[in-house]
């Protein structure tokens, strides 16, 4: 935990961390039915104030739209009463689950003579700095409630109308419930808050997650003496076998970009082995075009079929996402230079086989350096899976135990007790 901060600053913005970090001290005394009671009036209170919301965004998205902004952070920025209706009932499923911080588990060691165990405790305060993405910042909160974390949210200018009053509208049900001041804080630009000033107050802060696109979270690792925990999005391959089924392949393709709002697993990478044939690869082609894919390939992919494929424009976009519904070819001579492929131009995040060989399956998920591993099965994320008990804000490619889906436990660390009998 940081160290006990003086009394509060007179900068606005210091003022909102240490706050923060005196109400996560607070939080963390609390029961979870405690906490738990917060999350359910932010759900309730989001859910009474949809209409008004939707007001404050379409003024964010008139101001957008002037400014010219990409479409990309457009389809983000637009909220509808459908997606904060699915944000709603995904803060109701938080309190149904299971406690995180109530798992205790033997230590990786032992001492002779005393119980030795691993408890998992919150962090403290985090910070979530998004683009677009409104939601985002609801979500966020439900999750650090659950874990007794307290949250600062720094939120793009794009949605600085819709950011504000769904902070505000959660900052008030948070009061009403009596829940400590400073739970909740949320910092924007017009406030004179930069990404580089809240990245590097490090006295307060215990994790940053960055949600965006690759410079924006680059920009973040960059300047942060705080611990990140860096998101990504996009740029997932596929490589299809040569006992691969096309039909479940074209399928895979579709539904990992069935995704609203933001494409987290979305394939736009595909490799193919010599041995597939002509006809069948030509059928892949028609079906994605039918669905308004935009189809890109390698030099030797494109002169077999210029009318299905146009070429790369760079040999850079093997290693960059699209997040549109554009999907690139390259033809691979075997498993193994696809892996080597995958391990060197991919998101690191969420990458898939399509394959009948459990052999080939096998040193796929072996040989495969990132953090989910899909074999058969699209990679198409969801923040509350269908059947899953299970909450997650998105998707991490980078080493440690924060490795993969965000969820509950990564907003969590532990300590380890030793405990003896109190006798000499």
């Amino acid at each position: 935990m940081a160290s006990t901060p003086p009394l509060e600053s007179s900068d606005p913005i210091t003022a909102a961390l240490q706050r923060a970090h005196q109400a996560s001290l607070e939080l963390e005394l609390l029961k979870g039915s405690e906490r738990h009671l917060g999350i359910e009036a932010i759900a309730t209170a989001l859910e009474a104030n949809i209409s008004v919301i939707l007001e404050a965004n379409t003024k964010d998205l008139e101001a957008s739209r002037e400014m010219a902004v990409p479409k990309l952070i457009l389809d983000w920025l637009k909220l509808t009463p459908e997606r904060l209706q699915k944000t709603v009932r995904l803060l109701r499923q938080l309190p149904k689950l299971p406690d995180p911080l109530q798992r205790v588990k033997n230590a990786t060691y032992q001492i002779s003579g005393y119980q030795t165990y691993s408890q998992r405790m919150p962090l403290g305060v985090i910070c979530l700095i998004h683009e677009a993405l409104p939601e985002l910042g609801a979500i966020a909160a439900g999750l650090c409630l659950k874990t007794a974390n307290s949250l600062v949210i720094r939120g793009c200018g794009d949605a600085s109308h819709t950011n504000h009053l769904i902070a505000e509208i959660m900052q008030t049900a948070l009061a009403d419930q009596g829940l400590p001041s400073g739970c909740l804080e949320s910092l924007s630009s017009e406030e004179g808050c930069t990404v580089q000033q809240l990245v590097a107050q490090d006295r307060y802060l215990n994790l940053i997650i960055p949600y965006g696109r690759p410079n924006m979270i680059q920009q973040v690792v960059q300047h942060a003496t705080t611990p990140v925990l860096r998101t990504t999005v996009g740029n997932c391959y596929l490589y299809l076998a040569p006992s691969g089924d096309l039909e479940l392949a074209s399928w895979v393709i579709q539904d990992s970009h069935n995704y609203e709002p933001d494409a987290v697993n979305a394939i736009e990478k595909v490799l193919v082995c010599p041995e597939q044939k002509t006809s069948h690869l030509i059928s892949l082609f028609k079906s994605l075009q039918e669905q308004d894919f935009e189809l890109r390939g390698d030099a030797s992919l494109v002169e077999e079929f210029p009318e299905h494929l146009a070429p790369i424009g760079t040999e850079e976009e093997w290693q960059q996402a699209y997040l549109e519904k554009i999907v690139a070819f390259k033809r691979v001579p075997d498993l193994a230079a696809a892996i080597t492929e995958i391990n060197c131009n991919s998101g690191g995040h969420a990458d898939c086989i399509v394959t009948e060989s459990y052999h080939e399956s096998r040193q796929f998920s072996m040989g495969l350096d990132s953090a989910l591993i899909y074999i058969n099965a699209s990679p198409c994320f969801s923040r509350h899976p269908l059947g899953s008990d299970s909450v997650f804000l998105g998707v991490s490619n980078q080493k440690g135990n924060r490795r993969g889906l965000i969820g509950l436990e990564s907003f969590t660390t532990i300590k380890q007790v030793v405990q003896g009998d109190s006798t000499l």
